[in-house]
């Protein structure tokens, strides 16, 4: 096969609501001789603890991104043109058995990830982030959590339960899978359980930026600490899709007042440009309570700039 990076199937010769749904209607793993980055759904939802629905994501994200385009303005890249991008399909996993699902989901992970290959992956919900983050951090070591979301996701179980959509990240740092120094929350907002939940948070590894702190710092500010947080550290990036106001994501299963706008996520993201970025995920979207695809259009859309972020920076000459 050739080595010239496959990109999106050209929407004047089949109409962008025809065929199979890829991501972006990329090419399909198996179809390309290699990939730098590997888009793969993980259908699982048995870890929420509110509103299910966030198994039939990966497929309402695609369906949402049959309209992005090869060439994103914003960030001055063509992330399909310099490097090959691919649709792995979804990771199978146990809807019975959280414990059995958690390690099918990372073995696949450590398998599509081998080598210098990168994954975005489309949950699901947010539970998967743990096993993504054992998987990559073989690679990597420890890495720098950046994560968007209107909780935090470090409590501790869920009667009885270690490992739900509202604790992948204690687990993570308990595991030593997180750096203490780097890791960051943004958008959180909402009622707790009591303030030990923000005192273990921080003895967990994480700062935290909240929602409101967009309107009293602004948006420049929230980057500049940010990137100031990451510094040069290998990155993940999770972003719940609940971190949007429920005016821009009400398709997912713990909506909270008072979120980010799309406009402003995507800003954020594209300041990543530059970060060592070795994996990240886009969760918690439900399609049962999604209207006229708002939610799946923003998550298509987050995973768009993500890979664009991804990309490599080439000037005009190609050097």
């Amino acid at each position: 096969m050739s080595t010239t990076p496959i990109g999106p199937s050209d929407a004047s010769v089949s109409p962008r609501y025809a065929g199979i749904a890829t991501f972006a209607r990329l090419p399909r793993l198996e179809d390309v001789d290699h990939a730098d980055i590997v888009v793969v759904g993980v259908p699982f939802d048995s870890g929420v603890s509110y509103r299910p629905g966030a198994r039939f994501g990966p497929a309402h994200v695609r369906e949402a991104s049959r309209l992005l385009r090869p060439y994103n303005p914003a960030q001055d890249v063509e992330p399909f043109s310099t490097q090959q991008i691919a649709d792995a399909g979804d990771i199978a996993a146990n809807p019975f058995d959280i414990a059995e699902a958690v390690k099918q989901i990372e073995e696949a992970a450590t398998h599509l990830g081998a080598g210098d290959t990168r994954l975005l992956t489309i949950g699901g919900d947010h539970t998967i982030a743990l096993p993504l983050l054992r998987a990559v951090t073989k690679k990597t070591g420890p890495v720098a959590v950046l994560h968007f979301d209107a909780h935090l996701d470090t409590w501790d179980t869920y009667f009885g339960a270690p490992v739900t959509h509202g604790t992948p990240f204690r687990r993570a740092s308990e595991e030593g899978l997180i750096d203490l120094e780097a890791s960051l929350h943004i958008g959180i907002r909402g009622p707790l359980y009591s303030q030990q939940d923000l005192t273990d948070d921080a003895r967990l590894g994480f700062a935290v930026i909240a929602a409101h702190e967009f309107e009293t710092a602004g948006l420049a500010k929230v980057i500049e600490r940010m990137l100031a947080r990451l510094g040069d550290r290998p990155v993940y990036v999770s972003v719940d899709i609940d971190v949007l106001d429920p005016a821009y994501a009400p398709g997912t299963g713990t909506p909270e007042a008072g979120g980010l706008t799309s406009r402003e996520i995507l800003a954020i993201i594209r300041a990543l440009r530059g970060v060592k970025i070795v994996g990240a995920d886009v969760v918690e979207v439900a399609p049962a309570y999604d209207h006229a695809q708002i939610t799946a259009v923003a998550a298509s859309h987050v995973a768009y700039e993500i890979l664009s972020a991804m990309t490599p920076r080439l000037d005009r000459t190609g050097i």
